[in-house]
């Protein structure tokens, strides 16, 4: 009799069909935790990436962001003080101090041919490149009544031009200026960069010519200047338009660019191997004036370049496909289950498990693959070989052909469109929304048979 019980609820537990969804949505929860460490492994590869890439552009040269040149003049001002000496006499005292003024340029044209080329760290790439840039420009003469300080208090004889980069490293010549016809060579200007004065994510370093001679200053006249530095760099060129107006020219055979920064060039010239494009910025198009007093302010939401870097974007793409996981892993069991229940053929848990693991080396063969080639081709073979597997898996254990097929029409139906998806940007949300209500009307559909009881 207790025999004859258990052969009744194991009978039951067999067959019912409450009993197999909850087992369903065991496994599932059990298939969460190999999905989570798919996603954590996708992290940690994309973060190995940005380091390598990090450590190769630091020694070759980092971004390229120009600032200046600038005019810098010293002043005197004064600070008087009365003392009170008793109760009728008093004294007064008169201190000196030397502070600066900046003028940035009237004109400011620079124009730079960018030679870019790919360096590679094991399975790692990224874009560097080599680049002369030429400016020129000129200075007019700087109106220091506007500013309330006097002609006789300005320090003329100690006037210097400066420019801020973020580059020193690439570097490759001698950096001088030349003023009219006279060169003056800049040298680097140590600052504590941990309390810069740009407070800014980008460290600017200061290179300081020397003093400007008397004639050569924008005293009476305007004073023209001319500027030529080779440099390494990487990932962007940008240059902040301090000049009254700025024009840039910037030209390269690379292909995958941006443009960046808070101006976009009025021509770009593309071609399918080259790009040659143009910016022109007048003062009334940027929010600062011509000149500071004391310090320099930061600037650098206001520069305007190209950006170099390559497109590597197939952990960003993986990541958004293992996002989609529960999803192929709860879309496929529901197939496996209405198969199930409509032809009454019995699935093993373990059979389900098995399915489970294979859908979740999908994401691995893809990861591991795309690091090699492109997106595509990994996740066509990833892909191709997990529809496959499951496809023969289910052969065995349906022991019939029309089943597996409709499998593998599914899960194809299935991969591509979650690829569709990731590929698309504006239209993600309303294609799989739509792709989500078709799912779930042919599931409607198909289970209108099933026997609940």
């Amino acid at each position: 009799m207790e025999q004859k019980s258990e052969n009744k609820f194991s009978k039951w537990v067999k067959n019912s069909t409450t009993v197999r969804m909850l087992m369903m949505g065991l496994l599932i929860l059990i298939l969460m935790i190999p999905l989570k460490y798919i996603k954590s492994l996708i992290i940690e590869r994309s973060e190995r990436q940005k380091s390598v890439i990090s450590e190769i552009n630091d020694k070759w040269g980092k971004e390229v962001l120009l600032y200046g040149p600038i005019l810098k003049i010293p002043y005197k001002t004064y600070i008087k003080t009365t003392h009170n000496k008793g109760e009728k006499t008093a004294y007064t005292t008169t201190k000196e101090l030397i502070k600066h003024a900046y003028f940035f340029p009237e004109k400011l044209n620079a124009s730079t041919t960018v030679n870019p080329e790919r360096k590679h760290r094991g399975i790692y790439k990224t874009a560097v490149y080599q680049t002369s840039m030429n400016i020129e420009g000129s200075f007019k003469k700087p109106n220091f009544n506007s500013i309330d300080i006097k002609n006789e208090d300005v320090i003329w004889k100690k006037a210097r031009i400066i420019i801020n980069t973020s580059n020193l490293k690439g570097i490759n010549n001698e950096v001088k200026i030349r003023v009219n016809k006279s060169d003056y060579s800049f040298t680097p200007k140590y600052e504590n960069n941990k309390n810069n004065e740009y407070n800014s994510e980008i460290i600017l370093h200061k290179l300081e010519s020397s003093f400007i001679a008397i004639d050569d200053l924008p005293k009476n006249n305007t004073s023209n200047f001319k500027i030529s530095i080779n440099i390494n760099g990487s990932e962007s060129i940008k240059i902040i338009p301090i000049g009254k107006e700025t024009t840039l020219n910037i030209k390269s055979s690379w292909t995958d660019k941006s443009f960046i920064g808070n101006f976009l060039p009025y021509q770009k010239g593309e071609t399918a191997t080259n790009f040659d494009a143009k910016w022109r910025i007048l003062q009334i198009n940027r929010p600062f004036p011509q000149q500071f007093l004391n310090k320099l302010p930061n600037l650098n939401e206001f520069s305007l370049g190209v950006n170099f870097m390559i497109p590597v974007n197939q952990y960003q793409q993986s990541e958004r496909t293992a996002k989609y996981g529960y999803l192929v892993i709860f879309l496929t069991f529901l197939i496996f289950f209405l198969i199930q229940s409509l032809s009454k053929i019995n699935i093993h848990p373990f059979q389900y498990l098995m399915i489970g693991l294979a859908l979740t080396m999908f994401y691995t063969l893809l990861i591991s693959i795309s690091e090699h080639s492109t997106f595509l081709k990994a996740y066509l073979i990833a892909s191709i070989s997990v529809i496959s597997l499951i496809t023969l898996y289910s052969k065995s254990i349906l022991k019939t052909i029309k089943f597996p097929i409709l499998i593998l029409i599914s899960l194809t139906s299935l991969y591509t469109f979650i690829y569709v998806i990731i590929q698309l940007e504006s239209y993600a949300l309303l294609v799989g929304s739509i792709g989500l209500f078709l799912i779930l009307g042919c599931v409607m559909y198909a289970s209108r048979k099933v026997d609940w009881n």
